[in-house]
C-alpha cells in the first residue's frame, strides 16, 4: 500500500512541501502520497489523531503548530528537545515521535548549497521565537566565533541564549544576547532573519552597519523577489543575499530521511522551485 504523509498547518494551501516530496519520491523510487492538511487553530491534536488512525505515517508541521507538536510527541529527538519545537512527526505503532529538522536545513543550505562556511564567523540571529529556537543548536555546532541573538525585547533573547550556554562552551563560540539596537556599531559575517517580520511585509528594526565586507544576509522566509529584510540588507551593503527556499528543501530532505531511510538529492529540487 502507498504510505501517506502530509504537511499540517493553518494556513497550508501555499505550502510547496507536496511538490518537494513528490520530487523526492520520484527520484528515489519511493511509493508515497503526500498532501496538505489544514487544521483548525483549536483542533491540531484531533486532526493529527484522525490522520494517524486513518493510516498516515508522518506529518511535517508548520505554523502555528510546532509547539503543540512538541507537546503531542511522546518520544522526542535531541534536536527537538533543544528546540522545544517539533516540525516532523512519525507514527510508529502507538508512539508519536517528534523531531526538528529546521536547524540542520538552515546549516546545510548555507554551507553546502551556498558554499558559505560558518566556522569562525561572527553570526547574528535576529529573533528569539520558535523559528530561532530550532536553529541555535545547529548553528553552534558549526563552531562560529560568535553567535549573537538580537530580539525586539532583550529578555526573550537572554532566555534563549541561557538555554544553550553549555552548547556554546562546548563549541568554543562566544554567545551573546541583546536587543536589535544593542548591536549598533557591531559588524557580522552572517545575519540570519528568524523574525516573523517578512510575513507582515516589513523588515526587523535593525541598526545600520551590521554587515561586514563579504557578509551574507539570510532570510528564513522566502517569496517572489527579495524579502523586505533582504532589500534592507542589500541597501546596507551585504555581500550576498539568500532566502529560505533552500532551507525549506533541506529540512524536507531530512524529514524524508527520517521517514524513508534515504536522503534525496536536493539540488535539482531547489533549482526547479527557483524556476517557478
Amino acid at each position: 500500500m502507498t504510505d501517506r504523509y502530509a504537511v499540517i498547518g493553518s494556513p497550508v494551501s501555499h505550502s510547496k512541501s507536496p511538490l518537494i516530496h513528490a520530487e523526492f519520491a520520484r527520484q528515489t523510487g519511493q511509493d508515497i502520497e503526500y498532501g496538505r492538511l489544514l487544521a483548525p487553530l483549536e483542533g491540531f491534536q484531533a486532526a493529527v489523531e484522525e490522520f494517524r488512525l486513518a493510516g498516515g505515517k508522518g506529518l511535517n508541521v508548520t505554523l502555528p503548530f510546532k509547539l503543540e507538536a512538541y507537546q503531542l510527541a511522546n518520544q522526542r529527538s535531541p534536536r527537538a528537545g533543544d528546540a522545544e519545537a517539533v516540525n516532523v512527526l512519525s507514527f510508529r505503532k502507538e508512539s508519536i515521535e517528534g523531531d526538528n529538522t529546521d536547524g540542520i536545513g538552515l546549516v546545510r543550505d548555507i554551507e553546502a548549497n551556498l558554499g558559505f562556511s560558518i566556522a569562525g564567523k561572527r553570526v547574528l540571529l535576529l529573533g528569539a521565537g520558535g523559528a530561532a529556537q530550532g536553529v541555535v543548536g545547529p548553528l553552534l555546532a558549526t563552531q562560529p566565533a560568535l553567535l549573537a541573538v538580537g530580539n525586539r525585547t532583550t529578555e526573550k533573547a537572554q532566555r534563549l541564549v541561557a538555554r544553550f550556554a553549555d552548547s556554546g562552551r562546548l563549541s568554543g563560540a562566544a554567545v551573546q544576547a541583546g536587543s536589535f539596537h544593542s548591536y549598533t556599531g557591531a559588524r557580522f559575517d552572517l545575519v540570519v532573519n528568524a523574525t516573523s517580520a517578512s510575513l507582515k511585509d516589513t523588515a526587523p528594526d535593525i541598526p545600520m552597519g551590521l554587515f561586514a565586507a563579504e557578509s551574507m544576509a539570510y532570510d528564513m522566509m522566502y517569496g517572489q523577489g527579495l524579502t523586505p529584510f533582504l532589500r534592507l540588507a542589500q541597501q546596507q551593503g551585504a555581500g550576498r543575499l539568500a532566502d529560505g527556499l533552500g532551507m525549506l528543501v533541506e529540512q524536507a530532505a531530512e524529514s524524508f530521511l527520517i521517514w524513508r531511510g534515504i536522503r534525496p538529492d536536493t539540488r535539482p529540487v531547489i533549482q526547479q522551485l527557483q524556476s517557478l
